[in-house]
């Protein structure tokens, strides 16, 4: 191995001691609904229930901790729209550091006011993350505090690889590991943690399609068709650093790729079968698995659910569009006529198939419909599809024609 992977795992070592005290030593949870669907034992690392929501705060401690009184005493700042911004500004405050934190002006309110919680100066600046680390890094040089950079750092990469370590000791031999990549300093410093101690376990790495850096360094290709956005936003990055496409290229065993529908997926499943919540980011571990692109059958595997600030609003859609998906709700669509009596008819027979109703929409002024009618879609929740198959007929039998709205992927 290279001298920073060495130079690293010192530092993990030292960091796991540092540490001890300051974060959660957070939950390495069996999974049974994860086991059974990929017919292998699956644990979850739970770092959605870590100080501030996320692994962040590891390795923003460890950095600050190793800067001098001087240092500590100028403040730090750092560049973000998430959780690094969060770790930093808690990190700062168990340290006694001051920190400035700046944020794109559009970012999401209740990650300011978190991030404001733990003590930091908040500036907003920018509309991208781009115009903030510009920023933060004028304001760097011009106030003498220290950058602390998201991931291209030895010790923030070293804060993170504590993760690998306690994964080791409640599984000495795990076979695969599943872990996000975002710019990579979670994976870079669990792969050094684990690699160092057991090389035989395989590091797969996990990426959204709309930003693939790190595949395609792993992969040696250039993808021709991007995406802009993803949900997994926590790993919106449009490349690896310096320090971590070293790791990544020398000790992480593969990087597979996985689109919003089974990130959304894995996030409602997450939600529904283990009352877990992450974020998108965090929950693309889980993505990969069910997504089956990863060998797991008969092994012991860990998936890290590396976040859970989650915006409520996105949660929301994302329960709404899989409950449609799997058919728990469902909108009905039929064209009635626009005469009292007719929405009473329709509602009588949801009532008799025991059919709770989500919501009412009638269109008067819908065009595919003549004048002397109405469109109407109801959404309801369904308790089984034979239910649903029979009040279809019902409806239908009462001279109505009636759809139902199909999701496609």
């Amino acid at each position: 191995m290279s001298r920073i992977i060495d130079y690293i795992y010192e530092h993990i070592l030292r960091a796991d001691s540092v540490l001890d005290g300051v974060i959660h030593r957070t939950p390495l949870d069996k999974t049974r609904t994860f086991s059974e669907m990929t017919k292998a034992n699956v644990y979850l690392k739970l770092e959605n229930l870590q100080k501030t929501g996320s692994f962040k705060a590891r390795g923003a401690y460890y950095k600050i901790s190793s800067l001098s009184d001087e240092e500590k005493k100028r403040g730090v700042i750092a560049a973000s729209a998430g959780n690094h911004a969060q770790g930093v500004a808690y990190a700062a405050k168990m340290a006694g550091a001051h920190a400035k934190i700046v944020m794109p002006v559009f970012a999401p309110i209740a990650k300011i006011l978190a991030t404001r919680s733990y003590g930091a100066e908040v500036v907003l600046h920018g509309y991208v993350f781009d115009d903030s680390l510009k920023k933060a890094l004028e304001i760097a040089e011009a106030e003498k505090r220290q950058f602390i950079h998201a991931f291209d750092d030895e010790y923030i990469i070293a804060g993170q690889g504590t993760i690998g370590l306690e994964i080791l000791r409640e599984i000495p031999n795990p076979d695969v590991i599943i872990v996000p990549i975002g710019g990579g300093g979670l994976i870079s410093g669990i792969s050094i943690a684990v690699k160092k101690r057991n090389p035989e376990v395989k590091i797969i790495g996990v990426q959204s399609k709309a930003f693939p850096a790190a595949y395609e360094l792993k992969k040696g290709v250039t993808m021709e068709k991007k995406a802009w956005s993803t949900i997994a936003d926590g790993i919106a990055v449009k490349k690896p650093g310096k320090i971590t496409s070293e790791v990544i290229s020398e000790l992480v065993d593969d990087v597979v790729l996985v689109d919003d529908n089974d990130v959304s997926r894995a996030i409602f499943l997450l939600l529904e079968r283990g009352k877990i919540l992450a974020e998108g980011a965090g929950a693309i571990s889980v993505g990969a698995l069910i997504s089956g692109q990863i060998d797991v059958e008969n092994k012991n595997v860990v998936a890290v659910i590396s976040g859970g600030n989650i915006d409520f609003t996105l949660l929301s859609k994302i329960i709404s569009r899989e409950s449609i998906r799997m058919r728990r709700l469902v909108k009905i669509r039929t064209i009635i006529p626009d005469r009292p009596g007719s929405l009473s008819k329709i509602i009588t027979l949801l009532a008799k198939a025991r059919m709770n109703i989500i919501d009412i929409i009638t269109e008067r002024y819908d065009f595919r419909a003549p004048p002397y009618e109405a469109s109407l879609e109801i959404i309801v929740e369904v308790p089984e599809e034979k239910k649903l198959q029979e009040l279809l007929s019902h409806i239908r039998e009462q001279g109505y024609h009636v759809e139902i709205e199909e999701v496609k992927e």
